[in-house]
């Protein structure tokens, strides 16, 4: 695990070194000159820089994958996700929207179903989560509106982000992102929630494209985020409360998971992806590595045995983070993607 770290380290300072932003690139589209600044979830917000022909500009992609990770988060596990985009953009202005469409819904250490007002623990009569979900859904469909400044090499977005999950509750967030036309094109995002979860999430990225053909190119990326400034009592850690005395209330509720708020370095992520255009459409087979870049990040709550606490649930353990903990994950899958 230890040499894994190092590997990991070493893609990501290699691409910081000599990379080119993935958030960030410039290309022609039919005639246009556009700017496309990447999000997290794979919809790009491109706006036209430079018009020949028409100040609209825009793309619809599709991609199926073996899972569904957010900031390091599992939100599906084993079941192939759908997750299909649209994006729109004119003179600078841009709408987006992008859906996650589960196969076979279930819980996972760092989500819960749609159905989870069911579980016991929310209110319903299910006493085990693994039971709950279990078929097809389409789970969230979230919309983003930005706006992208340019001035010489610096690009500058500020944006809005709803996100319609079917599977915790809804919430919003405002963001903002800086990227620098230099060597290695560092990206920095900032994201605020103003919603159910507040608290800030920062990332760093970085990429590297190489032309494998004239027209086929491989992508590689790596990107590092991290939580501070959390406000919402949601973020508070786990902490037992000695035998014997009175469990602390929050908002509340008695509950084990009134210590300090969670925050520090989060998720680590390496990505390669092949472009290829096949007429209109590119295709991209992609992989992605995600791992923990803390202890935190990963860590169980354990007895005195150092053995994680379980609540006996099929799939439920007792996590630090209350939001779960971040294993080594492997996504991969292909997108197709429509520019116009």
């Amino acid at each position: 695990m230890k040499g894994l770290r190092i590997l990991a380290l070493t893609v990501v300072l290699t691409a910081a070194l000599f990379g080119r932003s993935y958030a960030e690139d410039i290309k022609k589209v039919d005639g246009k000159e556009v700017h496309t600044v990447g999000t997290e979830k794979g919809a790009p917000l491109v706006h036209t820089v430079k018009p020949e022909t028409s100040p609209v500009s825009g793309s619809a992609s599709v991609g199926a994958f073996n899972k569904y990770i957010f900031r390091g988060y599992e939100i599906s596990r084993g079941s192939m996700v759908v997750q299909p985009s649209v994006t729109v953009s004119y003179s600078g202005f841009s709408m987006g929207m992008w859906s996650n469409l589960d196969t076979k819904e279930r819980w996972t250490q760092s989500s819960m179903t749609s159905d989870w007002k069911s579980y016991t623990g929310n209110g319903g009569t299910q006493g085990d989560p693994g039971k709950l979900g279990g078929s097809k859904n389409l789970n969230e469909t979230d919309i983003t509106l930005s706006y992208t400044y340019t001035i010489d090499k610096l690009a500058l977005t500020a944006g809005w982000i709803y996100y319609g999950t079917g599977y915790v509750r809804q919430t919003e967030e405002v963001f903002v992102t800086a990227s620098l036309d230099v060597l290695s094109k560092p990206t920095l995002s900032v994201y605020r929630d103003i919603g159910h979860y507040a608290g800030t999430y920062a990332n760093l990225s970085f990429a590297h494209t190489v032309n494998l053909t004239k027209t086929v190119t491989l992508d590689l990326g790596a990107a590092a985020g991290g939580y501070f400034a959390m406000s919402d009592e949601y973020w508070r850690t786990y902490n037992a409360t000695p035998a014997g005395q009175a469990i602390p209330l929050i908002n509340g509720i008695a509950t084990n998971y009134n210590g300090k708020k969670y925050q520090g370095l989060h998720d680590g992520m390496l990505k390669a992806a092949v472009n290829i255009p096949v007429g209109k459409f590119t295709i991209q087979p992609s992989v992605q590595y995600w791992f923990p870049l803390s202890n935190n990040a990963k860590k169980l709550v354990s007895d005195s045995n150092g053995t994680p606490v379980s609540t006996g649930d099929s799939y439920y353990k007792f996590e630090y983070n209350p939001n779960g903990h971040l294993d080594p994950t492997v996504v991969y899958g292909l997108t197709a993607t429509l520019s116009f």
